[in-house]
C-alpha cells in the first residue's frame, strides 16, 4: 500500500510539474528545427534501448522499467494538456475572431485527427469501454487525450483577433505588428516586434475573395495603433 501511494505521488508530481511547463510554454513549436526533432527522437529511443537492455540484463526489474514508462507518459501528458490550457487562455485574451482562412485542411482536417486521437486515448485507457484499469494504460490514454487536447487548441492558419493574431501557439497584439505586404496576389507578409525590439515576420496565404476583408482589418488596426508605434519608433532611436 505504501509503495502504491509513493507511485501516485511521484506520477503526480510529475504530471503537475510537467503541466507547469507545458503552461509556461518552455518549448514552442519555432523552437523545433530538424535538428532538435532529430535529437530528441534519437534520446527517445536511446533511453527506450537503456531500459530494455537494463530489464534484460536483470539490472532493473520489469516493474521498475513500467514504472518509469507510465512517469513518461504522465510527463508527456502533463505537458501538453498544459500546453493546451495555455492556448485557451491566449483566445481568451486576444477575444472575439475577427478573421481565419477557413478551409477543410486547415480547420476540419485537423480537428478530426485531433478527436481521433482524442477518442484513442480514452480507448486506450479504458474509460471509454469501462475495460479493466492498468497503470500503463491508464497514463498512456493520458499521453494521448494530453496530445489530441493540444491539437484541438493549436490553428495551423493564423487568427486575427480583436486584440492581435494567434500564430500557431505565439499570440502576437496588435501594437506590435507594424506592416504588411503583398507578395503575390494571395501571399500575406507581416512584419511584427517579438520580445520588445526583434523585428520578424510570417507569410500566410488569403484566398483571393477575402483580400479586401483582411486588407481593411489590416489598416484599421494599424491606424488604431498608430501612436504606439511611433513611440516604439521613436525609443529605438
Amino acid at each position: 500500500m505504501n509503495e502504491l501511494i509513493h507511485l501516485l505521488a511521484v506520477l503526480g508530481l510529475g504530471f503537475v510539474l510537467s503541466f507547469g511547463m507545458g503552461y509556461r510554454r518552455i518549448l514552442k513549436f519555432r523552437h523545433l528545427t530538424q535538428q532538435r526533432v532529430v535529437a530528441g527522437l534519437v534520446t527517445a529511443l536511446a533511453v527506450f534501448i537503456l531500459l530494455s537492455s537494463a530489464q534484460w540484463l536483470q539490472i532493473i526489474t520489469e516493474q521498475s522499467v513500467t514504472q518509469i514508462t507510465m512517469l513518461f507518459y504522465c510527463l508527456i501528458g502533463g505537458f501538453f494538456l498544459g500546453f493546451a490550457t495555455k492556448m485557451l487562455q491566449l483566445r481568451k485574451q486576444a477575444q472575439t475572431q475577427l478573421y481565419i482562412n477557413r478551409s477543410i485542411w486547415t480547420q476540419t482536417a485537423p480537428a478530426l485527427i485531433a478527436l481521433a486521437i482524442i477518442l484513442f486515448g480514452l480507448s486506450r485507457s479504458g474509460i471509454l469501454w469501462f475495460s479493466p484499469f492498468t497503470g500503463i494504460n491508464l497514463t498512456s490514454g493520458l499521453s494521448l487525450i494530453g496530445f489530441g487536447c493540444c491539437g484541438l487548441t493549436v490553428q495551423i492558419v493564423p487568427e486575427f483577433r480583436k486584440k492581435g493574431i494567434i500564430i500557431i501557439d505565439q499570440f502576437v497584439p496588435w501594437p506590435k505588428v507594424v506592416s504588411y505586404s503583398w507578395q503575390s496576389e494571395q501571399l500575406l507578409q507581416i512584419d511584427y516586434y517579438i520580445k520588445g525590439d526583434i523585428l520578424t515576420d510570417f507569410t500566410t496565404y488569403v484566398p483571393f475573395e477575402d483580400r479586401r476583408i483582411i486588407e481593411k482589418l489590416l489598416k484599421k488596426k494599424l491606424e488604431e495603433n498608430e501612436e504606439e508605434h511611433k513611440k516604439t519608433i521613436t525609443n529605438k532611436a
